[in-house]
């Protein structure tokens, strides 16, 4: 009778360990934006010098200087939000690993200054089309271009 106990308690235990195990949790921390470079999964920062900001690819969040205070924010603040970010250059930082990219800032800011442009990247995703606007696909640039008078389509 104590075996069969021992037994039972045993396979029971199994089994609460195997339903344990089989809980899965998938939390997508530290994906890339569909707006970052190709090639550098791991990366945890970009730094954007068009608008001098960084990007925490780790927490999704924007890195900027608001009024001397570095602000952690998920936008770019209100006079960048129209910035683009899909053909903005990101300088991906592979050398650095903390919390705070912006102790290397004024280096960066003149390594990598305004309107720098490295090498050629290619994002992650499409950029996403503009709401009401329609295409046409043999136009170029899928763009349908009208044409006035007596001029061939």
């Amino acid at each position: 009778m104590k075996t069969l106990k021992l037994a039972l308690l045993g396979i029971g235990l199994m089994i609460s360990s195997l339903a344990q195990a089989q809980v899965n949790i998938n939390i997508n921390v530290g994906t890339p934006p569909a707006w970052g470079p190709v090639g550098y999964e791991t990366v945890e920062y970009y730094y954007l010098p068009d608008v001098e900001a960084y990007y925490d690819v780790r927490s999704s969040e924007f890195i900027y200087n608001g009024n001397g205070k570095w602000i952690r924010a998920n936008r770019l603040p209100r006079q960048h939000r129209t910035y683009d970010l899909y053909s903005g250059y990101k300088v991906v930082l592979t050398d650095y690993h903390g919390p705070t990219p912006y102790i290397h800032y004024k280096e960066h800011k003149v390594k990598y200054f305004k309107g720098y442009k490295g090498g050629p990247q290619k994002t992650i995703g499409m950029k996403p089309a503009k709401k009401g606007k329609k295409t046409h696909p043999h136009a170029p640039g899928g763009k349908h271009h009208k044409k006035h008078g007596k001029d061939k389509h």
